[in-house]
């Protein structure tokens, strides 16, 4: 399996180097992807750091990247797990309704895994999450194994930082048709 190396995402955060590679494909004139914001509506904030100290959430969120490639739609997550075992809890119903009718669409759609034990990320299609999430459905495993991933949707991070998701985006649409 591809690791990550030795830098990994020590003192970062997957979704940190997301944005940076986001930036990076813009400025290349690749892709235009952002973070969708989760919709919050604050109940109290510090007067004098003006930081929100509690709030909740307005609506549902959908996912956390949408953008476009090259003109194709795009959307995906980013989740991380400590463990081999991915829980399908970390994924929401609305999340998969989205993600469907976004594929339904003509868009891709993904999840980005990052296997914080392992140093390792995962570009899961939505085909395989459907999968995994329909075998739950059904009363299978409410969850999925590390040793159930398909060897080759590992990626390797490049220059210490960029996520090479694009590369897997191309390798998406050529298993599609």
């Amino acid at each position: 399996m591809a690791t990550w190396g030795s830098r990994g995402l020590r003192g970062s955060t997957l979704e940190e180097f997301i944005n940076h590679t986001n930036e990076r494909y813009m400025e290349m004139g690749l892709a235009l992807v952002q973070k969708i914001p989760t919709p919050i509506t604050p109940v109290k904030i510090d007067q004098a750091s003006r930081h929100i100290t509690l709030a909740y959430f307005d609506k549902i969120s959908t996912v956390d990247y949408i953008g476009a490639v090259q003109g194709i739609p795009v959307c995906f997550d980013a989740k991380e797990c400590s463990a081999d075992t991915f829980p399908l809890q970390n994924i929401h119903e609305h999340q998969m309704d989205f993600m469907d009718r976004f594929e339904k669409q003509g868009g891709i759609a993904f999840l980005l895994i990052y296997y914080t034990g392992r140093d390792e990320l995962y570009y899961m299609r939505y085909e395989q999450i459907r999968r995994f999430w329909e075998r739950a459905v059904r009363g299978g495993r409410k969850s999925f194994r590390y040793e159930e991933l398909e060897p080759d949707w590992f990626m390797n991070l490049k220059n210490g930082y960029f996520v090479p998701y694009l590369d897997f985006i191309q390798k998406d649409l050529e298993c599609k048709d």
